[in-house]
């Protein structure tokens, strides 16, 4: 009878199968976080890759919801979309390739590789590859670094990825007795010449997209010289799947 009291008194706690539950939903956890490798993403879905997580243990042992949908499921990273996120995965790989390809010339400011919204960007410094107020490019001081440049673009692990250069330049007038009216005509001439050279080097001219910007898209203060010359540039862009 005494038993029979403890029982029908007793109750509430957790069974202890929670314990072995709890293991096994940690040890998947360990197991997709280091699957999940977070150079291929941005902080904010990192973060709510993070979010989401939270309070999984506790989901269970309360009868509730362990993960419930939020941003995660905005991601859309699902079956559906596996062949995005590998394309995703060549440019992350390109982009390694690129920093390690053009070292010599990020330490001496000449290029710059970044990611935006367009895809992965490989800058190129206007004074260390044009004539000054011209688009001749410097051909002799810059000819082995289109070549890599032209080799990155023809590598097999872009597939069929498709490239835009732009042209850029700084706010001050070009010379009205010169052969330039205007800094539109004279990005345009510079992201023209480029695309020339990266086709002599190998590089499939059918792939790319040109354009100038002229002084519209500064990335530093016109104000300054060293402002003017962070804005005259030349953008080589490996293009996202939304920017083709």
């Amino acid at each position: 009878m005494a038993r029979k009291k403890k029982a029908e008194g007793g109750g509430g706690g957790t069974g202890e199968w929670i314990v072995t539950y709890s293991d096994m939903v940690t040890l998947l956890l360990c197991f997709f976080v280091a699957l999940f490798e977070t150079a291929e993403v941005t902080e904010p879905q990192i973060q709510a890759l993070i979010s989401s997580f939270n309070n999984v243990g506790m989901g269970a042992a309360a009868g509730g919801e362990t993960v419930s949908a939020g941003k995660l499921a905005e991601l859309g990273n699902s079956v559906n979309t596996l062949p995005s996120l590998e394309k995703g995965k060549m440019l992350a790989v390109a982009k390694k390739k690129a920093v390690s390809l053009f070292q010599p010339e990020i330490k001496s400011n000449k290029v710059r590789v970044t990611s935006d919204e367009r895809g992965l960007v490989i800058t190129l410094a206007g004074d260390a590859f044009f004539r000054p107020a011209s688009a001749e490019l410097d051909i002799e001081a810059t000819r082995e670094l289109l070549m890599r440049l032209a080799e990155l673009l023809k590598s097999p692990d872009l597939g069929e990825r498709r490239f835009r250069i732009e042209g850029h330049t700084d706010a001050a007038p070009t010379d009205p007795d010169g052969p330039w009216p205007s800094n539109w005509e004279l990005s345009v001439a510079r992201s023209i010449n480029t695309l020339k050279y990266l086709a002599d080097f190998g590089a499939d001219e059918r792939r790319f997209q040109v354009a100038g910007f002229a002084d519209t898209v500064p990335i530093a203060t016109n104000d300054t010289e060293e402002g003017r010359a962070y804005n005259r540039r030349i953008d080589v862009i490996i293009l996202d799947e939304g920017h083709l």
